[in-house]
C-alpha cells in the first residue's frame, strides 16, 4: 500500500529527547500544529496506555507507536530520528530506538492494519533503516521516507541488462508465444542492482515475485502485481508454487492461465531459466475451479500473512531450534466445535484489533506461542481465536506420504470436515504445507533438489 501521500516534510524531525515519552511529545507537537481538532495531551496519554499493554517496538531500532481516534482525515504520520538513540523499556542498551514512526488513524479506517503491516515490512530492511538514520539532513531524510512509503527505497535503478539476460528474454518471448502464455512472471530476486523490464512481451501482463516488496523499483504500466514470497532456498524459482497460489487468491492469476516464468539463482544478476506453468494442471489435484481456492469467509491478504508467518517460522525456528506448528484458517464456527483446549487460551479477552494476525505486533506473539502443542485457530478476517487447540475432526479416509505425523493428519482431516485451509510447518524438515479439501500441497521445501 502506498503511503507517501500521507507524509509531510513538516512532520519529519530530528528528536532531542532521550526517552520515548519526550519523543512522543515532540512528534505530537508537529502533528497537532495544523489540526485544531487533535488534543496533544489526550493523544499522549492514549499512546502511553497502549505502550503499557503492548510494545510498539518493531526491531532494527524502530518503534511504531499508533492510535485510532475520531477525526475527519484518514491518517496523520510523523517521523522522528535520534542518531544517539532513545531509551525504550524492555530493550537492551544496544537496542536503543533510532527511528520513531508515529501513526494517528481514523477510528473507522479499514486499512489501518494494512498500513501497520506495510510499515513493518518496510523497516525490516536493515539497509533502508540505516539509510534513514545516516541521512545527511532532514530534507534527505524526508526524501528517503517519501520514496520508501511510495514503494521505492532508493532512486530507481535501471540496470543495463547483460547480453545473456537480453537473450533469455528474447527466447522466453518466443516460448511464451508458442505456448500461448497469458502472463510473464519475473523472479526479481535474481537481480541485486535493479531490474529493467524488457521491452518484449508487449501484450503480456507482468507479475514480479520477490522476497521483499522493497527489493527493487520497477516502473511499468504492464506490471499488474508484486507478489512477496519469502524463500530460504537459492534454487531457481523456489517461490513459484507459493507465488501462483497467492496470485490465484488475489485474482491477478486465473485458473486457466498459462505462465511464462523467467528466473535465475537469487542474487546472481543472471537470468538463466524459463519455465512454462499451466496453472490448472499444477493445481488440479487441489481445486476443481477457482472458487475452491479460498473459503468464502477468508480474505486473501489473511492467507498471505499466515503463509508469511509460517515461512518465517520454518526459516528461523525459535531460539535456534526448529518449530512445528499448525494454522487453521476460516470456517471458524464449525472448526471450534471440533477442537478442545490443551492449555488456557492466551488470546482470550484481548481486543480483536490487537490479536489480528495482520497486526505486525502480533508476529512475536505468534512465534512465541508456536512452541505450544496444538493449533492456532484463525478467523477469515485474521483474528486469532485461540492457540494450543487440539483437533479432533472425524477420521475421514485420507492418505498421506510416509513420514508425516499427527500434525499433518489433523490438518488434512479438519480441511475435509470443514471449509477451512490448514497450513503446517514441519519441525523435522522445515517444509511449509497447505491442506485444502484433504489434499496436501507442499508450498516451500527447506531441502531437496529441482527448480522449485
Amino acid at each position: 500500500m502506498r503511503l507517501d501521500k500521507f507524509v509531510a516534510r513538516s512532520r519529519v524531525i530530528d528528536l532531542e529527547s532521550a526517552d520515548l515519552q519526550g519523543a512522543l511529545k515532540e512528534l505530537l507537537s508537529v502533528s497537532v500544529s495544523r489540526f485544531k481538532d487533535l488534543n496533544k495531551n489526550s493523544l499522549f496519554n492514549a499512546l502511553m496506555e497502549r505502550e503499557k499493554s503492548m510494545t510498539t517496538y518493531l526491531g532494527n531500532g524502530v518503534a511504531l507507536p499508533h492510535i485510532r481516534i475520531k477525526m475527519p482525515r484518514r491518517f496523520v504520520f510523523a517521523v522522528g530520528r535520534s542518531q544517539r538513540g532513545i531509551d525504550f523499556d524492555g530493550l537492551k542498551e544496544h537496542e536503543d530506538i533510532h527511528l520513531v514512526f508515529l501513526l494517528i488513524a481514523n477510528e473507522n479506517e479499514r486499512d489501518y492494519l494494512k498500513v501497520l503491516a506495510s510499515i513493518a515490512r518496510l523497516v525490516k530492511d536493515k539497509d533502508f533503516v540505516t539509510s534513514l538514520i545516516e541521512a545527511p539532513g532532514l530534507d534527505a531524510l524526508f526524501e528517503k521516507v517519501y520514496l520508501g512509503f511510495g514503494g521505492a527505497l532508493s532512486q530507481p535503478v535501471q540496470a543495463q541488462q547483460s547480453r545473456v539476460n537480453r537473450l533469455i528474454f528474447r527466447e522466453a518471448e518466443k516460448i511464451a508465444r508458442g505456448a500461448r502464455c497469458s502472463t510473464l512472471v519475473i523472479f526479481a530476486d535474481t537481480m541485486t542492482s535493479g531490474l529493467e523490464v524488457p521491452k518484449f512481451f508487449p501484450e503480456y501482463k507482468t507479475i514480479l515475485v520477490t522476497r521483499t516488496s522493497s527489493d527493487l523499483t520497477v516502473e511499468s504500466k504492464r506490471i499488474v502485481a508484486t507478489i512477496q514470497v519469502r524463500s530460504f532456498s537459492r534454487h531457481r524459482l523456489a517461490q513459484l508454487r507459493s507465488a501462483v497460489l497467492v496470485g490465484l487468491t488475489r485474482g491477478v492469476i486465473g485458473f486457466t492461465d498459462r505462465l511464462c516464468c523467467v528466473g535465475g539463482i537469487p542474487g546472481s544478476n543472471q537470468f538463466d531459466t524459463v519455465v512454462v506453468v499451466d496453472v490448472e494442471r499444477e493445481f488440479q489435484i487441489l481445486f476443481n475451479e477457482q472458487a475452491d481456492i479460498l473459503p468464502e469467509d477468508v480474505k486473501p491478504e489473511v492467507l498471505e500473512r499466515v503463509l508469511a508467518v509460517a515461512t518465517e517460522l520454518a526459516v528461523e525456528g525459535r531460539e535456534g531450534r526448529p518449530v512445528g506448528c499448525l494454522f487453521i484458517l476460516g470456517d471458524t464456527a464449525k472448526v471450534v466445535k471440533m477442537t478442545k483446549p490443551l492449555v488456557m487460551n492466551p488470546f482470550y479477552g484481548y481486543k480483536e484489533e490487537d490479536r489480528n494476525i495482520m497486526n505486525p505486533f502480533m508476529d512475536e506473539t505468534i512465534k512465541e506461542y508456536s512452541s505450544l502443542d496444538g493449533a492456532f485457530i484463525i478467523r477469515g478476517d485474521g483474528v486469532v481465536v485461540s492457540s494450543g487447540s487440539l483437533i479432533h475432526a472425524p477420521d475421514y479416509y485420507h492418505s498421506l506420504p510416509s513420514g508425516l505425523g499427527s500434525r499433518h493428519a489433523a490438518a488434512s482431516a479438519i480441511s475435509l470436515a470443514t471449509r477451512c485451509i490448514s497450513v503446517v510447518v514441519s519441525s523435522s524438515t522445515g517444509q511449509v504445507t497447505l491442506f485444502r479439501n484433504g489434499v496436501m500441497v507442499p508450498l516451500i521445501e527447506k531441502s531437496g533438489g529441482g527448480y522449485y
